[in-house]
């Protein structure tokens, strides 16, 4: 809801001595994350860590090499080669990644042939295929997803939480 101020200019000059009244705000259900009058707009997430870019490989693509780096990328092509990144990775509908794959999220809507290591989250979405293993922090799985490979995920939990590092690398 927005409130307008319908002044017109004869009425602004003829009170120009008086400073005009702040904007009406509305105030949200989560005031406290707002900042306050006058501050500057600072989004919470650049306030910790710097944004991180998005690289594409268009639909239109068929790249052969190795993917390193700290940002996150999308593929919607067809890409054959490892990808190592500290971002996310995410498999568009449609596209083929062939290889081995270290990101922190991995999201796959298309298809992948290659192993999935040290992930924090892995997604396989509706219409994705994942041909390999997974060892990630968390997997989800959508109905309409297919997979074929050996799954390990949920570990890393324990091993932080105090377990037994030997036991831990012997289980794996």
């Amino acid at each position: 809801m927005a409130i307008f101020n319908p002044q017109t200019p004869a009425k602004k000059e003829a009170a120009s001595f008086t400073p005009d009244p702040p904007p009406f705000r509305e105030t949200p259900a989560n005031a406290d994350a707002m900042p306050a009058v006058g501050a500057p707009a600072v989004a919470p997430a650049s306030r910790t860590e710097p944004q991180a870019k998005e690289s594409l490989i268009a639909s239109d693509l068929t790249i052969e090499g190795k993917i390193e780096g700290a940002g996150h990328v999308r593929i919607a092509g067809r890409f054959k080669g490892d990808v190592n990144v500290q971002g996310d990775l995410t498999l568009d509908a449609g596209a083929k990644l062939t290889g081995s794959v270290r990101a922190r999220k991995v999201v796959i809507a298309g298809e992948l042939e290659g192993n999935v290591d040290g992930a924090q989250r892995v997604e396989l979405q509706q219409g994705g295929v994942l041909v390999g293993d997974v060892k990630a922090g968390t997997l989800t799985v959508a109905a309409g997803a297919r997979m074929r490979g050996q799954v390990d995920f949920g570990w890393e939990d324990k091993a932080k939480s105090g377990g037994n590092a030997e036991s831990n690398a012997a289980a794996a």
